[in-house]
Parts: C-alpha cells; sequence; structure tokens
C-alpha cells in the first residue's frame, strides 16, 4: 500500500516575494547606473578643473609683469569665472 501527501501552496507567497526581489533588483540597478553617471560628470569636471589651472598658469608665466597683458589676462578671468558661475548654478539641483 502506498500512500502520497501533496500540499499545494495556494497563496502565492513565493511568487508575491520573488516579484519584490525583483522590483528591489531591478532598483538598485537603476540607482546603479545613476550613481555611475554622477562619478563619471565628476571626473569629468574634476579634468576639466585640472586644464583650466594649468591653462591659467600658463598664461601668467606669458603675461609676466606686463601691465597690459595682465589686464588683458584679468578681464578673461572675470568672464570666465562669471561663465563658470553661471553654469555651477544652472547645474546645481534645489536643496531638498
Amino acid at each position: 500500500m502506498r500512500i502520497d501527501v501533496y500540499i499545494h501552496d495556494e497563496s502565492n507567497s513565493s511568487h508575491e516575494l520573488l516579484q519584490l526581489i525583483l522590483q528591489k533588483v531591478n532598483s538598485m540597478s537603476a540607482n546603479l547606473d545613476d550613481l555611475t553617471a554622477k562619478v563619471a560628470a565628476t571626473k569629468t569636471v574634476a579634468q576639466s578643473a585640472v586644464v583650466l589651472l594649468q591653462g591659467l598658469k600658463a598664461k601668467l608665466d606669458a603675461a609676466g609683469t606686463d601691465p597690459a597683458a595682465l589686464k588683458a589676462l584679468s578681464d578673461s578671468l572675470a568672464d570666465t569665472d562669471q561663465q563658470l558661475a553661471d553654469a555651477v548654478t544652472a547645474n546645481t539641483p534645489a536643496a531638498p
């Protein structure tokens, strides 16, 4: 004589749990993609700042002590300063 017992889980709790896990994984993936993009943007900005500073040093060296050249460099920096300030303001998210 043989007796077989089958238990059926009709609540779908394992299916619901799997769906929840998949949602969390997808959310984590999206967050990782966002973070990766932000890191890349930060690296680009940092590299641009390095180029800017290196160029500034070269221009200062080239201007030497010539008052006209130093004034032209100062005017150029003022323009760049305002452009940089505008760009930072435009791309800075509002405080939460």
